[in-house]
């Protein structure tokens, strides 16, 4: 039997050389687990890593880390999924590993066809609603940084985290934590993923909306797409993302169960680069430890609303992630190297449903956050074309000032940025807790404050304003037979991971109930 252990060296030791000398019995070792604590660094403390290892002595062999699936044959008739993001795709996915093929509809075009509608965007304000950061393969998950970081506890995560691998990932994603893959590398992967899907029977159909779920005697029996045509299954798995909102109104007409969820909003702050990693590493700032991330958190004790960073870009760059024409959005994203200039994060308040938002009418989450971006963009177009992302500097912010001169404040987005008050595109309970919450965050990582810093506005789009009921045990809407409600857009997870999980997870619910796996 294999051994497996634990042990820490600093950053710069080597894990061949110790394990020549404190293991040179063994032939050969895998890293199961490997982990950075960089914490003190700023007061001088050498960062560490701290590695998992499983070692192998002559004579023995590694078990297989991956499951030989056995092939179950296909439906009757195949699913449907409607959306390709992490949690259509790895439904899809799952459900091909046992053999089974499925539909899958995508609103938006392929991965690079989808970047030249993009591109358009940032640069010159021409907007597709069926392409853009949140529509479109691979989903809103293409344009995050591909953060694979995740909290929640499930056998699958590390199922999703080969898979990634198997289709072009790093090897080290399946084993280090917090692993990213970078938003340029995610795109090659997501397209070897859909190719691989298709060969093995599954239909991708781009550039096709699905605009409303066909239901018979409150089942779900198929879907009406945007030309006119009929698909039918009686699996129907609804994975749209957080941002579809015409999807939300039609499920609310249709009377799909649903049920206000708390959200937040705020901004996007960004700093340079070579600040935050001098704020977190010290002197150890510049050394081969990557860009520096932080996680910062703060709870008012009278409101008892949090303030919190979200979606931290290292080496990154803020985007215009807006999914209607006249309405701004910002989210962050970085590429596998994280080596832009500048390192972002989401910094943003709670909003709690039936308190922020009138809890009689079950979208008004919905409308809360349209009511910003909205403003976001008349701000913009009074001041520039309607494109430039509203801006001030962070102590300009906490100053409640503006200074006119625009032209020296450098910032990673390409669509470029407009001076304007934060404070007039956010509601005065957001800014109050942002300016409150950024005292507290200049204690603890100081300089943080700073006329380097950029504040960027609104981040609005940090997970869904609604959760789709669906019952626990067989992850089936409690409204609806036949349908599946599916990661973030459903109200069910958060972020690239825990969306590709719940993909998985409702695959298995289908094969579970169709073939008795």
């Amino acid at each position: 039997m294999t051994k497996k252990i634990q042990f820490t060296l600093e950053y710069n030791q080597d894990i061949n050389e110790y394990l020549d000398q404190h293991h040179p019995e063994i032939c050969d070792f895998r890293i199961l687990n490997q982990a950075l604590d960089a914490r003190g660094a700023n007061r001088g403390k050498i960062p560490r890593y701290t590695y998992y290892v499983e070692l192998l002595s002559p004579g023995e062999q590694f078990e297989a880390l991956r499951e030989v699936c056995p092939q179950v044959g296909e439906f009757d008739h195949k699913p449907i999924i409607i959306g390709a993001g992490p949690a259509g795709l790895f439904c899809a996915l799952r459900l091909a590993d046992y053999g089974v093929s499925s539909v899958v509809i995508e609103r938006g075009d392929r991965a690079h066809s989808r970047m030249i509608h993009i591109a358009k965007f940032w640069r010159y304000g021409q907007f597709d609603d069926n392409n853009n950061v949140c529509y479109g393969e691979g989903g809103a998950g293409l344009f995050s940084d591909g953060k694979l970081i995740t909290r929640i506890k499930s056998p699958f995560v590390q199922y999703v985290m080969n898979r990634f691998v198997d289709f072009g990932a790093p090897k080290e994603t399946a084993y280090i934590s917090n692993p990213h893959l970078g938003s340029n590398k995610i795109r090659a992967l997501i397209n070897q993923m859909t190719e691989y899907l298709r060969a093995k029977g599954c239909v991708v159909r781009y550039n096709t909306r699905v605009d409303r779920l066909i239901v018979d005697s409150g089942k779900v029996v198929g879907v009406e797409l945007n030309n006119g045509e009929k698909l039918f299954s009686k699996y129907v798995v609804l994975a749209t993302g957080h941002s579809a909102q015409e999807m939300y109104r039609h499920l609310h007409h249709i009377g799909v169960e649903m049920k206000q969820k708390d959200f937040a909003v705020g901004v996007r702050i960004e700093h340079p680069r070579e600040l935050i990693d001098s704020i977190q590493y010290g002197k150890f700032a510049g050394l081969d430890l990557g860009a520096a991330r932080y996680r910062l958190s703060y709870e008012d004790a009278k409101t008892k609303k949090g303030t919190y960073s979200f979606c931290m870009c290292p080496g990154g760059y803020v985007l215009s992630s807006g999914t209607e024409a006249n309405a701004i959005v910002v989210n962050g994203m970085s590429n596998y190297a994280r080596n832009s200039r500048w390192s972002n994060a989401a910094l943003v308040v709670s909003v709690k449903a039936g308190e922020d938002f009138a809890q009689e009418n079950l979208l008004a989450g919905l409308d809360f956050q349209h009511q910003i971006e909205s403003k976001a963009f008349e701000v913009s177009k009074s001041l520039a074309s309607g494109k430039e992302l509203p801006s001030q500097t962070l102590k300009e912010f906490m100053e409640n000032r503006l200074n006119p001169q625009l032209d020296k404040i450098k910032t990673s987005t390409p669509s470029g940025i407009v001076k304007a008050s934060i404070r007039d595109i956010l509601p005065s309970f957001v800014t109050k807790h942002l300016e409150n919450a950024l005292l507290k965050f200049d204690e603890s990582l100081k300089g943080f404050v700073s006329d380097n810093a950029l504040l960027i506005a609104p981040e609005t789009r940090t997970s869904a304003p609604v959760t789709i009921v669906r019952d626990k045990e067989s992850l089936e809407s409690t409204s609806h037979s036949g349908l599946y409600p599916c990661g973030e857009g459903a109200g069910h997870a958060g972020g690239i991971t825990s969306a590709a999980v719940d993909g998985v997870r409702v695959a298995m619910t289908l094969l579970r109930n169709e073939k008795g796996i």
